[in-house]
């Protein structure tokens, strides 16, 4: 094989993790396996866990292709999004729309096996982050809340996965990743705020850097860290959380809530990214958490 050969390849396959985002589908796809693990505890079934976590990914990068398709103008204008496959010259329009209709063929296929319940679930993030979130992020801060819907229901995927049952269980996981993106997401728009304005994104809650922005922020993940201790009260049916664990996940979320209140008293875009990156580490560690209190009950 030759070194042009060679070279061709590689960027291939960066140019397909970059049309499917790879780092955030793989985000999703670690929520979805902690939501499943959560349920099974020891009683893992690999094949499911595969197809979980293919089908995952399949139907985030899905998501995401179609979404660079429609924001393929929009992109050229920001630096953060400029060099981005389709705007680039790297995958044109066509080829991402057949990567992105296969993904979403394949990524129900394999959930569907798995049970019907989870390919609604991952049918129905792909329509409201396609079809309402991406066209809402140029009309209306009210996008970051329609976005959050999609993007909470990967942690309660993998429950259903697990038992083909919805309740108050996978509803719980749900509302504490929902919660979750408001500060999460803020953070972003709050320290990209120049570059989001270049495509006339709305990403914050007032549409500026203000200190109602920031004291929603401060509110919402207050709001993260009671959802996340919930299930240590006995509420939240077969899904247990022990009292060390919430005090761990609570002392996890005081971090948080420290960078929240940090942005409040300085305003600038440093301190919103320290937020974005304490929110990051919040929900990653709060998910390993509640997957090793599980396996130690």
């Amino acid at each position: 094989m030759s070194t042009t050969d060679i070279t061709y390849k590689r960027n291939y396959f960066t140019d397909f993790k970059a049309i499917t985002k790879h780092r955030l589908a793989l985000s999703v796809v670690f929520s979805s396996v902690a939501g499943y693990l959560i349920a099974v505890g020891r009683e893992v079934d690999w094949q499911v866990l595969l197809l979980l976590s293919v089908g995952g990914y399949c139907m985030v990068g899905a998501s995401n292709a179609y979404n660079q398709i429609i924001e393929r103008d929009l992109d050229k204008l920001m630096d953060r999004t400029k060099n981005r496959p389709i705007p680039s010259g790297k995958i044109s329009v066509k080829m991402a729309f057949v990567i992105a209709t296969l993904l979403t063929i394949i990524g129900i296929a394999l959930l569907f096996i798995i049970n019907p319940k989870s390919a609604f679930f991952g049918a129905i993030s792909i329509f409201m982050y396609v079809s309402l979130y991406t066209p809402l992020k140029t009309k209306t801060p009210l996008a970051v809340f329609i976005g959050a819907f999609p993007g909470a229901i990967p942690f309660m995927l993998g429950w259903v996965a697990a038992t083909n049952d919805f309740g108050i269980e996978p509803g719980t996981l749900f509302m504490m990743q929902f919660l979750w993106q408001f500060p999460h997401f803020w953070a972003i728009g709050w320290f990209l705020y120049e570059d989001y304005e270049k495509a006339g994104f709305f990403m914050l809650p007032t549409g500026k850097k203000d200190k109602a922005t920031a004291a929603q922020t401060i509110l919402y993940t207050v709001w993260t860290i009671l959802a996340s201790i919930i299930p240590v009260f006995g509420f939240t049916g077969s899904l247990k959380l022990s009292v060390v664990a919430a005090i761990i996940v609570f002392l996890f979320g005081l971090g948080m809530l420290y960078y929240a209140i940090l942005l409040y008293r300085k305003m600038d875009a440093k301190t919103a990214r320290q937020l974005m990156l304490a929110s990051v580490s919040y929900i990653t560690l709060v998910q390993i958490v509640y997957v090793i209190d599980k396996f130690l009950q």
